[in-house]
């Protein structure tokens, strides 16, 4: 058993206890109530490279990085310095997360937020625009068969954008099928953890004009910002380099250029 299945095991069990304390219609009435929408796919279809800046305590690939940050805090100088958006992992075992920081980055700042966890079920995406989410993370590698398009149907009736992740041509195929036109290409294998940038430049000349392309994961130097911009890719998204940088704005000027 891969990290990933252990941790969509364990998810499963937690989404159950979650579901057996506030059911479907109560979370839907939440979501109802919640405020409109902030477009990430608008954020990220300006011209030139956008950036979805990331928060995240842990991760099982870099284990420890701010286990105590103040996601407000971060989100401001996140926003400050020129993000175009923020991803907010919510998931606690492996990345330190909760949905308290998703509401905390939301209330402090004025840009898209996009949860990032391991959803499945309609319930969370509900649940994700309840707590003020944006967008959600939809992982194709998880979602087999016909869950993919059954969670993108969730996510227009929650109005809530979709974010797809995918790693391959394969994944990529159903995406695009399914009418995902948000797509995030991770260049981290799932399984293994390793990490290479041409896994988005293979598949950058497979995504049909309309649909806005991420760069997920290996990006870390402005050399690897040159190499991603080079190939037409809309925005990137970067969190370790940023969470692990001692000063944010000298992070973003490095990497962007941005002053």
């Amino acid at each position: 058993m891969t990290l990933l299945d252990r941790i969509v095991e364990a998810k499963r069990e937690e989404l159950a206890a979650q579901m057996a304390a506030v059911g479907l219609e109560a979370v839907k009435n939440r979501a109802r109530a919640g405020a409109t929408a902030r477009s990430l796919k608008a954020a990220v279809s300006a011209p030139g490279l956008s950036i979805i800046a990331e928060f995240k305590r842990r991760s099982p690939s870099l284990g420890g990085i701010d286990e105590n940050a103040d996601a407000a805090a971060v989100a401001r100088r996140y926003e400050a310095a020129g993000a175009d958006g923020i991803s907010v992992l919510t998931e606690r075992a492996h990345f330190g997360g909760g949905p308290r920081d998703l509401i905390k980055v939301k209330e402090a700042t004025g840009l898209p937020v996009l949860r990032k966890d391991f959803i499945f079920d309609a319930y969370q995406v509900f649940e994700a625009k309840a707590l003020g989410a944006d967008a959600v993370l939809l992982i194709a590698r998880i979602l087999e068969g016909e869950a993919l398009a059954g969670m993108l149907d969730a996510c227009f009736e929650a109005s809530v954008e979709a974010f797809v992740e995918v790693h391959d041509e394969r994944e990529l195929e159903r995406a695009l099928e399914a009418g995902a036109d948000l797509i995030g290409v991770n260049n981290r294998d799932l399984a293994t953890l390793e990490v290479d940038l041409s896994v988005v430049e293979r598949l950058r000349p497979l995504v049909p004009e309309g649909v806005r392309l991420v760069s997920e994961s290996g990006c870390r130097s402005r050399g690897d910002v040159e190499r991603l911009s080079d190939i037409g890719v809309d925005a990137v998204l970067i969190g370790g380099a940023l969470m692990e940088a001692s000063n944010t704005e000298d992070k973003f000027a490095e990497l962007f250029g941005r002053e």
